[in-house]
């Protein structure tokens, strides 16, 4: 019994990690050259201030919506899915009772770090650095409010009894983000970049589960959310800039530097 509960405890975590890596695989999007916001020239790169607005299309949806819609089944009452949360658990539990980390604290930031620590070691992503902070901040607002809004609506205990705010998994959620800010930022130079995003993320849900903060269906939902709500800012962002800031031309840059051991930010454009 006990080799069975192991094996049914690895496989089912197997599965975890493969629907949870699944949309940082899937690298392709719709679109073409002509929508990159940045073009090569003979001094390097600079930001294409007449660069097509982001038009994600409905395909890189499907991975994403399937998550969220997975974890809603879970709602539903005594089905497959919600059984498959309690066995998940009990599993866990029985073979790690004791187990405590923390590291989902901080790993659910660590891709947008990464977005932050490229720039400042000169390796750009496709925004300047000051537009990759409005998109990413808007990102975690959607994040941040979609989860709050449905932790309220849906009252899910946790599976450790600790509150009623279980779904969706909010480090998950913020980490699936973050990743898919990393991917967006970083596609053009390399997919490795948004691969090693989503595996950071899909250790911050794994992490969850295993610290029985969340059930299974909490993190699969919350990656769901978190992709979608990078999506969402990366297609809303540049009709919130223009509608701010009018239609004028505006071609600026940030980037990270340091000088005399302290770093800083240095700012030029022109309006």
């Amino acid at each position: 019994m006990r080799a069975f509960s192991h094996c049914t405890v690895y496989r089912k975590l197997f599965i975890v990690l493969i629907c949870l890596c699944l949309p940082g695989l899937c690298i392709a999007q719709t679109g073409n050259a002509q929508d990159t916001l940045r073009v090569q020239t003979a001094k390097g790169y600079k930001y294409n201030p007449v660069a097509t607005e982001y038009k994600p299309g409905i395909v890189p949806f499907i991975v994403p919506a399937s998550f969220i819609g997975y974890g809603l089944v879970s709602l539903m009452g005594n089905n497959v899915v919600r059984r498959l949360d309690y066995s998940t658990k009990d599993e866990l539990q029985e073979d790690h009772p004791l187990f405590a980390a923390h590291a989902d604290n901080y790993l659910q930031f660590a891709p947008a770090v990464a977005v932050y620590g490229l720039n400042l070691v000169g390796i750009k992503g496709q925004h300047s650095l000051l537009d990759a902070t409005g998109l990413y901040l808007l990102s975690s607002s959607i994040t941040g409010g979609t989860v709050l809004i449905l932790k309220s609506a849906t009252h899910r205990e946790r599976p450790n009894g600790a509150g009623f705010n279980s779904f969706p998994s909010g480090h998950t959620a913020n980490a699936f983000a973050a990743a898919e800010f990393l991917r967006q930022e970083y596609r053009d130079v390399s997919p490795w970049y948004g691969i090693a995003g989503y595996a950071v993320a899909t250790a911050t849900g794994t992490l969850r589960m295993y610290n029985n903060k969340h059930w299974f269906s909490d993190v699969v939902a919350g990656a769901g959310f978190g992709i979608i709500s990078t999506k969402v800012a990366y297609f809303v962002y540049p009709k919130l800039k223009k509608l701010l800031l009018g239609k004028g031309a505006m071609n600026y840059n940030v980037v990270p530097s340091y000088q005399e051991h302290s770093f800083g930010l240095s700012f030029n454009g022109t309006f």
